[in-house]
Parts: C-alpha cells; sequence; structure tokens
C-alpha cells in the first residue's frame, strides 16, 4: 500500500514540474475560456440500444498551449425499437485534454455522471471516457468511447449492467 501512495505521488509531481515547466515556456500564453457546442451520434456495443444521438456543451479552460481541463454537459438519447423504450440522460462530466501532435491532435479523458431523465428509469450512471480529437480555432471534431457502469443491456436473456457506446462529436467552438 505504501508503494502504491508513493508511485501516486510521483506521478503527481511528475505531472505538476511538467504543467509547471510547459506554463513557464509560455508566459506570453493568454489563459482563458472556450466554450464548444456540439452534435454527436453514437453506435451501443450491448442490446436492445439501436442508436444514440445527443447534443451538449463545453466549458474548457486552457491551462497552457497544450493542457486544458474541461467540464461537458447536454443531453443524449440511446433509442430502443418499439414503445417509450428510449434511455435519455444528461451527462456531467469533468476532464483533462492534451494536445499532443501541432496543438491540433489531442486526447482527453472526462469522468462524471449520467442522469437518467426519461421513462420512469431514474438510475444515475458513472461514466468513464477516453477521447482523440482534432481540433482547429473554431471546429473540433473527436471520436470517444464511453462507458455507462449502471445503465441495463440485454445479455442473452437476462438484464445485466455496464454499456459501452462509439460516439463520433462534431462541434463549433469559440473563445469567451
Amino acid at each position: 500500500m505504501k508503494n502504491l501512495i508513493k508511485s501516486i505521488l510521483t506521478v503527481m509531481a511528475v505531472a505538476f514540474t511538467i504543467t509547471t515547466s510547459a506554463q513557464e515556456a509560455e508566459k506570453n500564453y493568454d489563459q482563458g475560456f472556450r466554450l464548444g457546442i456540439g452534435i454527436s451520434g453514437g453506435l451501443p456495443l450491448d442490446d436492445p440500444y439501436d442508436f444514440n444521438l445527443g447534443a451538449d456543451a463545453r466549458l474548457q479552460y486552457d491551462l497552457s498551449k497544450k493542457y486544458s481541463i474541461t467540464f461537458t454537459t447536454g443531453f443524449s438519447n440511446f433509442f430502443v425499437s418499439g414503445d417509450d423504450n428510449d434511455l435519455g440522460y444528461i451527462p456531467a462530466k469533468a476532464g483533462f485534454k492534451a494536445f499532443v501532435l501541432k496543438d491540433q491532435l489531442y486526447l482527453m479523458g472526462e469522468v462524471g455522471a449520467a442522469f437518467a431523465v426519461t421513462n420512469g428509469y431514474d438510475k444515475t450512471s458513472l461514466i468513464l471516457s477516453p477521447t482523440i480529437g482534432y481540433a482547429t480555432s473554431a471546429i473540433d471534431i473527436s471520436l470517444r468511447y464511453e462507458h455507462f457502469n449502471d445503465f441495463p443491456v440485454l445479455d442473452g436473456a437476462s438484464v445485466d449492467t455496464g454499456l459501452g457506446l462509439i460516439s463520433l462529436r462534431i462541434a463549433y467552438g469559440f473563445k469567451l
């Protein structure tokens, strides 16, 4: 256990040093907020869901030219064949974005909650979401995998939890 704590503290210290060094090297960089408005569509990896559509808003604070923190929310819906089977939810995610190639290609990780809001389903699920994307000063296109720990899926004849989703997001972004 002590080794695990030491390892975590070492990783945090290295990350802090890298971030501090990057900020010192970019003293003239104008830190600030950006807002992105996006739409997304995706394919659920589990039954009974057919597809997913959503819209979101992402607030981003640029720590440096290469690193940002994000907060994303919106509304998305898992569509299911039949009447009154859809699962609509409001995601609330916080994340860290790192630009890795020419300040346009980025990797991002988000974690948060999905609040179910349709058809009397009242579970809240943990969301884990790794993302790869490409951004310019106005356009952001990304591909992400999302895992919902507590949303129901069909596993053969039984109902289980743990829904996966692969989704494409296209957004317009601007400085605030």
